[in-house]
């Protein structure tokens, strides 16, 4: 066995014998005005121990939602006054297992739910990305207001150091951080409330995901990880918006898995079989860790 699948293996032991230990609390539910005016999103923070202030992460979920998917199919409404299956207590294990790592690295998780409160909380299948059903949750015009009423929130905070906060999305969700670090780079707010940098894993970089597709650019750190086997989107295409930018003086950093599928970080069975998914499951949360350090 190569020296490199021997720390793979070390690594991923480790890992899960830090989950297996730690007794970490239950995310809390929060609640806060969305800019639309008609919402109130519902979000769950991962909290670390001690009084803060600590650094951020704003976590967005990807089109199948925040939800684990024995239970989602069961939920449509998630709100303060509606019973649901769906909660802080049935969020995906992808979503806990990266909450859970911030706070173990003394960072405050906000993990934000757009679909439930808007009454999608079954989230969408694979290859729905032209459904009606989802226009009132897109990455292009309402998710990135949803992760700035989340840097919002976070602000009225005083356990969280708003010099230090960081944005992390997954596939549909990848595409909305991608989205507010261009309209970040084109208005930064003078007060402070920006995100400092951001990691995107597997987004879409097509027409219909992105702003702007030739003119793309990230005035903060963005590290974007791709797999050479993603069965949703093209790599290839966020491969070439992105290198692109990056050659143009964006701080960028694009990160090729070969083998990895899309949902490569999926601690489930299924993708954790696949040697390229165990293997850039390693190397991106090593790689997170020192992006927002």
């Amino acid at each position: 066995m190569s020296i490199f699948w021997l720390s793979v293996i070390r690594v991923l032991s480790s890992f899960c014998v830090f989950v297996a230990t730690q007794t970490v609390a239950a995310p809390r539910t929060v609640y806060f005005p969305s800019a639309d005016g008609k919402t109130e999103l519902v979000a769950y923070v991962f909290a670390p121990n001690g009084a803060g202030p600590h650094p951020a992460v704003v976590m967005m979920h990807g089109r199948a939602g925040p939800y684990s998917s024995n239970v989602n199919t069961q939920c449509t409404g998630v709100a303060r006054s509606v019973a649901s299956a769906c909660g802080a207590a049935t969020l995906s294990r992808r979503h806990v297992q990266w909450g859970e790592f911030w706070a173990a690295r003394g960072f405050l998780a906000l993990h934000v739910d757009s679909f439930g409160p808007r009454g999608k909380a079954h989230g969408f299948g694979q290859g729905t990305h032209d459904d009606a059903e989802r226009d009132n949750v897109n990455e292009r015009t309402v998710r990135p207001i949803d992760a700035l009423d989340a840097l919002k929130f976070l602000r009225s905070l005083p356990e969280v150091d708003i010099q230090r906060v960081f944005l992390q999305g997954w596939s549909n969700g990848a595409s909305t951080v991608l989205n507010v670090m261009l309209e970040q780079s084109r208005a930064p707010n003078r007060n402070d409330s920006v995100y400092h940098a951001a990691l995107a894993f597997y987004p879409g970089c097509g027409p219909r995901a992105l702003i702007d597709q030739q003119r793309y650019t990230s005035s903060a750190p963005l590290t974007v990880f791709l797999g050479s086997d993603d069965e949703e989107v093209s790599p290839n295409i966020c491969r070439t918006v992105l290198e692109r930018a990056h050659q143009r003086g964006a701080p960028i950093e694009v990160v090729w898995y070969d083998g990895a599928t899309h949902n490569f970080d999926d601690p489930g069975k299924e993708r954790q079989s696949v040697a390229g998914n165990r293997a850039a499951t390693v190397d991106s949360m090593q790689r997170a860790a020192r992006a927002f350090r």
